[in-house]
């Protein structure tokens, strides 16, 4: 197999022929004066010929040397290039963010407050995946995720918490009237529920009572789905309870559709995590889209624990 070219050579060589100088050429790159000249004798020794005439008072292009000094003149341009390109990046919001969600979260929470980001920063473009299933966000070219949970299948992604999302069980007042309201967590084991097939707890739910206590309810119901939103229209039209994400369920317990079955109860919470790929730094874009969903989320009333 061929060795990859010494681009890191061609970029001194140009250097120092544009110097005329060992010492300037490596005062320029930050480099010792010993590298640059190993460089040169390596580059020299690989293409077995002088590239450069040295004597104490100058440095001349030989012939080789003139005949390679325009493009290796463009390696040193290209990767300074490459280099300016990416800083900018890294400094300036602009360009495509490809992200994957779930569809729920997606369609409820985010898509809502997309319109004041794109107003906001008009130089950046989204490309947005709604799915159910999982994502390789570096194998499938994604600059982030956010799903609920604080798992990864690969342990260098970053992972930090959005916000953390609480769920509720509630039922609307029709089911209420016709099957009465449960007085005790408990009693949900024998009370009409709407089934999550597509998350773990979609059968159970876990209570934390007022004073510590805890109750493990298995639920049963007629209606399985693996749609919250599909749920949702089944939970306010009475035919079953079921425990919601408060992002779905907060205006109708507002405005009176829905009701808090036991409000002195709390069932457990779920983080909304960003997942990114590899790396300490983020791009710019990325930065802003983060710092914007944390704002809008903190002010929601169904957000709690935005993290910074």
């Amino acid at each position: 197999m061929p060795h990859l070219p010494d681009f890191e050579a061609w970029a001194i060589f140009a250097k120092v022929a544009e110097k005329g100088s060992f010492s300037q050429a490596a005062e320029d790159l930050g480099l010792a004066k010993t590298t640059v000249s190993k460089a040169i004798s390596r580059l020299e020794q690989r293409m077995r010929t002088t590239l450069l005439h040295r004597t104490t008072r100058k440095l001349s292009l030989t012939e080789s040397g003139r005949l390679s000094l325009d493009r290796a003149l463009r390696i040193l341009a290209d990767g300074a290039a490459i280099e300016a390109d990416i800083l900018e990046e890294a400094a300036i919001p602009r360009g495509t963010i490809r992200m994957a969600t779930s569809t729920t979260f997606g369609e409820t929470a985010l898509a809502p407050v997309l319109p004041a980001f794109m107003a906001a920063y008009p130089d950046i473009r989204l490309d947005i995946t709604f799915t159910e299933g999982k994502v390789d966000i570096v194998a499938e070219g994604y600059d982030l995720a956010i799903q609920i949970g604080d798992n990864a299948d690969d342990s260098s992604l970053r992972i930090s918490r959005l916000f953390t999302l609480r769920r509720r069980v509630s039922a609307a007042p029709s089911l209420i009237e016709r099957a009465g309201r449960p007085p005790h967590p408990s009693d949900l084991a024998h009370y009409p529920m709407l089934i999550s097939t597509h998350v773990p707890w979609g059968r159970e739910v876990d209570f934390t009572g007022p004073n510590g206590q805890h109750v493990h309810v298995p639920v049963s119901g007629a209606l399985h789905m693996n749609s919250t939103m599909g749920l949702m229209h089944a939970l306010i039209g009475g035919v079953g309870g079921a425990a919601m994400p408060e992002y779905f369920i907060w205006e109708a317990l507002e405005d009176g559709r829905l009701v808090d079955l036991f409000p002195g109860w709390t069932v457990p919470s779920a983080p909304i995590c960003v997942v990114t790929p590899p790396g300490r730094a983020r791009p710019a874009r990325v930065r802003v889209l983060l710092d914007f969903l944390r704002r809008q989320f903190s002010s929601q009333p169904w957000a709690h624990g935005i993290e910074n």
